[in-house]
């Protein structure tokens, strides 16, 4: 495989792969250490089955159960689509259109379960010529970069991460009791200590409401703050879509979002499967 940096803080390209047949256990340690050292990775030209990104993700460890309220509940894959079952584009004001709204706030993926995600794996299958990019920012060159005094503040703050805070910005009623009760809100520190040789990163985004000991006002104002500084221009990596591409990101170093598509009716369906987590982020 050749392997080609994307931008100066995140992810590479990885090429001349095929992981649907080239995926013995030396290549899925290559892999991790690519994961390791460039938190996103974008492996194109991978034409894939469901079955086959299930196989392939399973390799580098097991997969989350898609909760209840997202298309896929119940499974082990997440799809993001704005086609009905017929596949024709749903209108505006659809659900599927709510939800992906929704994904369109910072985040990363299952921040808000005791024990988050590690990798996302996302495949896309129907792509519009244009528009529609991901974004995505490395919070560990996010952490370094913020002034030491900050760092000190952070280190010491415990956030509450609810999903539902987050839906609710885009519409109050986009959950429903029972998919509210499936994720209630958990505590996680707001930044990571990786280890001595990754260092820490920030670890925020739309699903934390509030951080604890903090007055609403003043918490709001540092979980602006950090965001709005997380976002800046020279941290974002944008990522345009080609069909077939697989991405690979570490959810507890990046935060991403995805962009408006130019017209909601232009057809857009990518599939993800997610490597569940080993442990809480705070010791019980």
């Amino acid at each position: 495989m050749t392997v080609t940096p994307v931008h100066k803080l995140i992810g590479a390209r990885i090429e001349e792969l095929n992981i649907a047949h080239d995926t013995d256990s030396d290549v899925v340690s290559q892999l991790w250490s690519l994961i390791r050292r460039y938190d996103l990775l974008i492996i194109p030209n991978q034409r894939l089955t469901d079955e086959q990104q299930i196989e392939f993700s399973e390799q580098l460890g097991p997969l989350e159960t898609t909760k209840p309220g997202s298309t896929g509940a119940g499974t082990k894959l997440v799809t993001l689509s704005n086609l009905d079952t017929d596949g024709y584009p749903v209108e505006p004001s659809h659900r599927q259109n709510l939800i992906r709204r929704a994904n369109q706030l910072w985040h990363a993926d299952s921040s808000f379960k005791p024990i988050p995600a590690k990798l996302s794996i996302l495949s896309a299958r129907t792509i519009p010529d244009h528009g529609g990019e991901t974004q995505f920012v490395n919070m560990r060159s996010v952490y370094t970069a913020l002034p030491k005094h900050e760092q000190e503040k952070c280190d010491g703050y415990i956030a509450i991460h609810d999903f539902a805070h987050s839906r609710k910005t885009v519409d109050p009623n986009l959950m429903t009791d029972k998919e509210r009760a499936a994720v209630p809100p958990v505590r996680q520190p707001l930044t990571i200590d990786h280890d001595e040789h990754r260092g820490r990163s920030l670890y925020i985004g739309s699903h934390v409401s509030h951080i604890e000991g903090l007055s609403k006002n003043c918490s709001q104002q540092l979980i602006n703050r950090l965001i709005t500084f997380s976002t800046q221009d020279k941290f974002i990596y944008s990522h345009h879509w080609k069909v077939h591409d697989l991405l690979i990101w570490n959810n507890l170093t990046v935060i991403h979002r995805g962009t408006p598509l130019p017209d909601p009716l232009m057809p857009r369906v990518l599939v993800r499967t997610t490597i569940a987590g080993d442990k809480p982020l705070i010791a019980c």
